[in-house]
């Protein structure tokens, strides 16, 4: 005979309703309540607006790669010119086209330098004031130090750079401040040469110096092209991301309890 009492008869399974679910997202449990911060004036920005800032860009790197579009232009011309005699209109247009694109290049490279000056003197402002300190460096400084060829290559970056470590973005932007710096030194000695080199008058040094104030056009305007990333890095906001919160509820639908093994 087989011992102990007969195995219990398995219990049906009963059909479950549907997966519990809210029909809106509840609000208990996901409050956070955060203790009221201390009211702190925030200083007043009263740079340049960024709209302005890419807009000015925007027109300088144009009138830069026209510049330099047009000089190469000139070269070919000057080169037609060894062998075929050119039509006087198309030599003067090839002429006085550059020098008109010349004029704005400059007057444009000139604005974007005073707005890019006016965006980092009020940001070192609020930059200082939010660490509570006061700017060391007196503005007109700032301003002549900034404009002043030459001279600028050797004190713009070092602005940035403690504008940079104010904010405590220096670990972030370094590369982008050196790679700047490196692409506008290469600018200034091409703009250089290129001066240096004008005052020619023969057929081949008219051409060399046509070259070399190409060359210094590009390298003008990735020169400012980097200045762009190293404006973007200070002003460009950070991917926030949402976070996504769980929360541990108790299903309203029992859960079965798992059948006993019946005795062996």
């Amino acid at each position: 005979m087989r011992p102990g009492a007969a195995p219990r008869a398995r219990q049906a399974y009963r059909e479950l309703g549907p997966t519990p679910h809210y029909g809106q997202t509840p609000q208990w449990g996901l409050r956070q309540e955060f203790a009221p911060e201390a009211a702190t004036s925030e200083p007043d920005r009263t740079g340049p607006s960024p709209t302005m800032v890419h807009t000015t860009m925007t027109v300088a790197m144009s009138a830069l790669a026209a510049a330099a579009l047009l000089h190469l232009i000139r070269y070919v011309l000057l080169l037609i010119n060894r062998t075929v005699l050119l039509n006087r209109w198309v030599a003067a247009a090839g002429t006085w086209l550059g020098v008109a694109a010349s004029v704005v290049a400059v007057f444009a490279v000139l604005a974007v330098a005073l707005v890019l000056i006016n965006w980092l003197i009020a940001r070192r402002l609020v930059a200082y004031e939010r660490a509570g300190d006061s700017e060391p460096r007196p503005r007109w400084w700032l301003r002549l130090a900034s404009l002043v060829p030459v001279l600028n290559l050797f004190w713009a970056p070092v602005f940035v750079m403690e504008l940079a470590t104010a904010e405590d973005r220096l670990p972030v932007l370094r590369r982008r401040i050196i790679t700047w710096w490196a692409v506008w030194a290469v600018a200034t000695l091409a703009a250089v040469w290129s001066i240096a080199t004008s005052f020619t008058s023969d057929p081949q040094g008219i051409a060399d110096n046509t070259i070399t104030t190409t060359i210094a056009y590009l390298a003008g305007l990735a020169a400012l092209v980097y200045a762009g990333k190293v404006y973007v890095g200070f002003e460009g906001s950070a991917d926030v991301r949402p976070g996504r919160r769980w929360v541990i509820t108790e299903s309203a639908v029992p859960v079965e309890e798992s059948p006993e093994e019946p005795a062996a």
